[in-house]
């Protein structure tokens, strides 16, 4: 996963060493020797991640960092500050001006790498959130910024009684609601029941449990994505390291700071409602993609992607599949006659009576202004031809109630149905059921015609 890293430092000895470092991980390094270099070329070259020197002439690091958060083009990617600042007063005023994290000189390999790895399997993570959403291009380093933080459903795994009672009494200040376990297997336990914004590990759990607790959270669907903050001694560089490695997204190390630690939670409930924002534009986004509008049904595009899969499967299974196809008879009259408005009222409630009437793994698509399709996976054409027969009796014989002055209105449908050949063309097949469908509308209408698959 080796990526672009950007190295700003005014000494270049100090600079030359990182590079050195990062490259025989397998990183591309570019270098920077001040702050305004460090925004031209972040900007120019877009590092996955940027190693920041706090005390620069000209502009610090602090300046530095708030610029590149407050521009489009490189708020996204991670910024660790690098200084020789011990002070928690100066890396919580460097996590409100937006940096992700600090690492303190001289650094240690450990973090190095393990801060480094996390923070750009992040930013790849999110990149693609923002890529899939409905609006990539508003999708902003604002937003992310301007996600409430408080109020948030965290679950703390320790047992040490002054861990405990400092966690309650600095969380409380953003109003968090606070759940606390020892014991791993009932964090699992507790997990599996209820959703929690963040889940913060004490790694002096016995032996390797808060590890392994981690392990065990990341590797379930359901807190794959849950922000994990880990709990750890001071000096105690390796294990943290271990545990970002193992997906843990950030640490604290004790003896814990009311700033601090408020300011590393409310970075992570953030990242997880921002990521959460995302995830609903991109379910809303194929729903737009693949839902017709008017009906909330598949459309043809999803049906056309849905057929290949079925022919797919029946060419490895050898089960076969029918179709039905049918259409609203007179459907323009219906327009026509009482508006637009009534013929998607019309549509509508043929739609949800159809999909009332089908299986869940049957598929109803609308693929033209009145047309319908229905794929029936394993479904015989006997089997097939009753449902058509079953599902135009349904649509003929209860009037459609309409927001219209003559409230009433009969409305009757048209059948083709057909089973498909095995290793029969697409084409083919849709060919023969839009011919069953025409002949039933010759015939008269309000019917079923079946056109059998000739193989």
């Amino acid at each position: 996963m080796p990526g672009l890293v950007l190295v700003v430092d005014d000494f270049p000895p100090n600079a030359k060493l990182l590079a050195v470092k990062l490259s025989n991980e397998y990183y591309d390094v570019i270098m920077a020797e001040d702050g305004f270099q460090a925004l031209e070329k972040a900007q120019k070259e877009h590092p996955d991640i940027i190693l920041l020197d706090v005390m620069m002439p000209r502009m610090d690091g602090f300046e530095v960092c708030r610029r590149l958060k407050a521009n489009p083009e490189t708020q996204s990617i991670p910024v660790v500050m690098v200084t020789a600042l011990t002070e928690t007063a100066d890396r919580v005023r460097g996590l409100e001006a937006g940096a992700d994290d600090f690492l303190s000189k001289p650094i240690n390999d450990l973090p190095l790498f393990a801060r480094v790895r996390s923070l750009i399997r992040l930013k790849m993570m999110m990149d693609q959130w923002r890529v899939r959403s409905q609006n990539p291009e508003q999708v902003s380093n604002a937003m992310l910024m301007a996600e409430v933080t408080t109020k948030a459903r965290i679950l703390v795994a320790d047992e040490l009684p002054g861990d405990l009672e400092k966690m309650k009494k600095f969380l409380e200040k953003d109003e968090h609601v606070l759940t606390f376990a020892g014991d791993p297997e009932e964090v699992l336990d507790i997990l599996a029941r209820e959703d929690f914004d963040a889940t913060i590990i004490s790694l002096t759990l016995p032996g390797d449990a808060g590890l392994r607790l981690c392990s065990r959270i990341r590797s379930r669907e359901q807190t794959r994505q849950m922000p994990i903050l880990l709990v750890a001694d001071e000096g105690d560089l390796e294990t943290p390291a271990k545990g970002l490695e193992l997906g843990a997204t950030d640490y604290i190390l004790r003896p814990l700071d009311e700033h601090e630690t408020l300011a590393r939670v409310r970075t992570q409930v953030r990242r997880k409602r921002f990521q959460e924002r995302l995830r609903t534009s991109l379910e809303s986004s194929v729903n737009m993609a693949y839902n017709d509008p008017l009906t909330g049904v598949y459309n043809r595009r999803y049906f056309d992607m849905h057929l290949e899969r079925m022919r797919s499967i029946q060419a490895t299974t050898r089960k076969s599949f029918s179709l039905i196809m049918f259409d609203i008879d007179h459907f323009k009259l219906v327009n026509d006659t009482y508006g637009h408005g009534v013929g998607d009222e019309v549509l509508k409630e043929i739609s949800s009576r159809v999909m009332r009437n089908v299986r869940n793994f049957d598929l109803l698509a609308r693929i033209g202004g009145e047309e319908f399709m229905i794929i029936l996976p394993d479904t015989p054409l006997e089997t097939a031809t009753a449902i058509a027969g079953r599902l135009r009796r349904i649509v003929a014989d209860r009037k459609f109630r309409v927001s219209h002055d003559v409230k009433e209105i009969t409305v009757t449908s048209s059948f083709g149905v057909t089973d498909a050949c095995l290793a029969e063309a697409a084409d083919i097949l849709l060919k023969r059921v839009d011919s069953a469908l025409y002949k039933a509308k010759d015939e008269g209408r309000d019917r079923v015609v079946v056109t059998p698959c000739a193989g």
